[in-house]
This record gives structure tokens, sequence and C-alpha cells, in this order.
């Protein structure tokens, strides 16, 4: 999962990246820089509409109703900072763009792309 820092193990220890954690190197620097990047994205309602990403990526199956997503354990506020978050909420579009195109591509050790769908 891009954004889902909560669910990642090493060595049987929960390890949590925060959107602020700078100064990692390689995938996890990567990904730390990418949700900075996404976070400066948000004009309005930036911590309710970053949570509510978290959300989304980091639940364990499809979403079927907004309030099911408070459930979620990245999504550490009530039902009703989704509706605002999607009311009230503001991305620029053309900076998450360029943020987008920014990522690394993930490449195997022969060189070749290594892509996940879902």
């Amino acid at each position: 999962m891009l954004f889902c820092d909560r669910k990642t193990f090493d060595n049987q220890r929960l390890q949590l990246n925060s959107v602020h954690d700078t100064g990692r190197a390689g995938t996890a620097g990567d990904l730390s820089a990418f949700r900075r990047e996404l976070y400066r994205c948000l004009s309005r309602r930036a911590d309710a509409v970053f949570e509510l990403v978290d959300a989304v990526l980091c639940a364990d199956g499809p979403v079927r109703s907004l309030p099911e997503l408070s459930l979620i354990g990245e999504h550490r506020r009530g039902h009703g900072s989704i509706y605002a978050a999607l009311d009230r909420g503001r991305i620029d579009i053309a900076r998450l763009r360029r943020a987008l195109v920014s990522v690394p591509l993930p490449r195997a050790s022969d060189g070749r792309l290594v892509l996940a769908v879902d």
C-alpha cells in the first residue's frame, strides 16, 4: 500500500513513518517525501483530507460507506470530519500531478519495472 504506514513490520515491531519524517534513505525515504508533498497539495482541511486518504488506502477491502472509514485505525477523527473534508477540503491538482510524476518507478535488480495493480 502506497500510503499505509501502520502495517509495516520490522522484526515483528510496528514501524511508524510520519508524513514529517525526514532523513530516511531508499524506499522509506521516497514514501516519506511523497507523503510530505501530498500533504502540501492539500490547501484546505489538509489534516482531515490526509487522514481520509490514509483510511481509504489502508482499508482491508472495498469501502462501502463514508462512516465505515471512520472505523479504520488510520482515521483518528469522528465520522463528521469525513463529510467536512469532502465538502470543504481542497486539493491543488496541478501540484498533485507534479508530485505523482516525480515518484521514482520501482525496478527489479535487472532494471525491469515492478508494478502491482489491485
